[in-house]
C-alpha cells in the first residue's frame, strides 16, 4: 500500500498542474469546451491557478491535504461540466481520481496523526 500511495502521489502533481496550465494558457480546446458552460477567460485562468497551487501544494507533506482539498473541488466542477456535455467515460476517470485524492488525503491524515502522537510520547 505504501508504494501505491508514493506512485501515485507524483501522478495527481502532474496531472493537477498539467491540467491547470492547460486552462492558465487558454488552450483552444480548454476554452472551447468550458466556454460554453459560463467560464469567461478570466474564470478559466483562475480555475487553472487554483489547480496549479493545489498540486504544487500536494508536494509537500505540511501542505498535503489542503492541495488535494482544492484540486479535488476543481476536478468534482470538471466532472460535473463533463457529465453536462455527456463525456460520461472522461467523467468517470474524473471521479477516480477525486477518490485517489480523497485517499491522499486520509492517508496524509493519517500519517500526521501518527507523526503528532509519536512526538508527544517523547
Amino acid at each position: 500500500m505504501k508504494i501505491f500511495a508514493k506512485s501515485i502521489l507524483p501522478v495527481l502533481v502532474f496531472l493537477a498542474i498539467s491540467s491547470g496550465m492547460t486552462k492558465i494558457l487558454l488552450m483552444p480546446q480548454e476554452a472551447e469546451f468550458f466556454g460554453p458552460f459560463g467560464f469567461t477567460d478570466t474564470i478559466l485562468i483562475l480555475f487553472g491557478g487554483v489547480q496549479v497551487l493545489g498540486g504544487a501544494l500536494l508536494i509537500l507533506m505540511k501542505t498535503r491535504v489542503i492541495g488535494a482539498s482544492l484540486i479535488m473541488i476543481t476536478f468534482i466542477i470538471s466532472a460535473i461540466v463533463l457529465l453536462m456535455a455527456s463525456k460520461i467515460s472522461l467523467a468517470i476517470i474524473t471521479f477516480v481520481f477525486v477518490l485517489l485524492l480523497l485517499f491522499v488525503i486520509r492517508r496524509t491524515l493519517n500519517e500526521q496523526k501518527t507523526h503528532h502522537s509519536m512526538l508527544d510520547d517523547t
